[in-house]
């Protein structure tokens, strides 16, 4: 439920956008908090409950990138001056995106799950440019940082699956997919990545 309930919320999102209801960016805030927070606890919730399956993790991957990319059509409904002034970069980080997926696809015949340490650090510098934009139409600082570290995120998604010598879900950096490759068991972390 948590897993599905973003598509709910991005959906919503998008439809108050194009309505340009009144208080929009409240509406937007909490509702991209909510998704954040189902983002964050449908993992913990699924290892807990010992449902933490490769089919989960690869369902959730798939969900968050419906729900960013809905979150990224309502907020350019609010605020299209923005992404006018970005669109080179925002371009290029999509292609970026799709680039990884490309990867693991012809790598693997899958798409992406390895919820690695850098796209979480992503997801939350893209959560507090999103909240910024969506309140001011502008961000900067927060803005640059997300991109970076999307970047970077993608950069090195690119090296785990490189590494990895079959599909794997959930590896935290590039160094345990090198032990992986190894045959070395990696650490995880219950909270992060069961």
């Amino acid at each position: 439920m948590l897993v599905y309930s973003r598509l709910l919320l991005g959906g919503l999102l998008v439809v108050l956008s194009s309505m340009g209801v009144g208080h929009f960016a409240a509406w937007a805030v909490g509702l991209l908090t909510l998704g954040l927070l189902t983002d964050v606890f449908d993992g913990i919730v699924a290892r807990r409950l010992g449902v933490s399956t490769e089919k989960l993790r690869r369902l959730d991957s798939a969900v968050d990138q419906a729900f960013w990319a809905l979150v990224l059509v309502a907020t350019y409904l609010a605020c299209p001056s923005f992404f006018a002034r970005h669109a080179a970069q925002l371009w290029a980080l999509l292609a970026l995106e799709g680039f990884t997926y490309a990867v693991s696809y012809l790598r693997f015949g899958k798409e992406i799950a390895t919820h690695s340490w850098g796209a979480k650090a992503w997801v939350l510098a893209s959560f507090a440019a999103l909240v910024q934009i969506i309140t001011t139409c502008d961000s900067q600082v927060l803005f640059t940082a997300s991109l970076c570290l999307g970047v970077a995120s993608r950069l090195e998604i690119v090296a785990i699956l490189l590494l990895l010598r079959r599909w794997t879900n959930d590896v935290p950096t590039c160094y345990h997919a090198w032990l992986l490759r190894q045959n070395k068991p990696i650490r995880r972390h219950k909270l992060l990545n069961g």
